[in-house]
């Protein structure tokens, strides 16, 4: 699956997004390596603690499914934004313990801008468990 395919597919599931409050909304879309797909959407609540967004969703719907990190593949993410779309520190710092620092991140927009990145670039010191040791 191409990089733009999987953001096609991430763009598809935006328009699944509960975003009453912000109306921003988000998809994203996780590819492993056998080939099946994760997605996610942003899902927001009156509590604000209680939201989460699109990255998160397609992770920890992954993890729930039995993915592990030496399984994935690639994410892709998009939203309506001027320039390819930024994860929030959450995500960023979730993306940091469940996806290998080399895993390819695709942020988009609906102008068809991709940024192809990474964890160690989007979170080059981050905090995780191999810091407590």
């Amino acid at each position: 699956m191409t990089k733009e395919e999987l953001v096609e597919l991430a763009k598809k599931e935006m328009e699944r997004s509960y975003s009453p409050y912000s109306k921003f909304k988000v998809g994203a879309a996780l590819l492993t390596k056998d080939g099946k797909v994760y997605l996610g959407t942003n899902i927001e609540n009156a509590a604000f603690g209680l939201c989460l967004c699109a990255e998160r969703n397609a992770i920890f719907g992954a993890y729930c499914n039995g993915v592990k990190k030496e399984d994935i593949k690639a994410l892709a993410v998009i939203a309506d934004t001027d320039g390819p779309v930024s994860p929030c520190g959450s995500c960023r710092q979730v993306m940091a313990e469940l996806l290998n620092r080399d895993t390819p991140i695709y942020l988009a927009n609906l102008k068809n801008d991709i940024m192809v990145t990474n964890v160690e670039e989007l979170l080059p010191y981050s905090f995780g468990g191999e810091s407590l040791k």
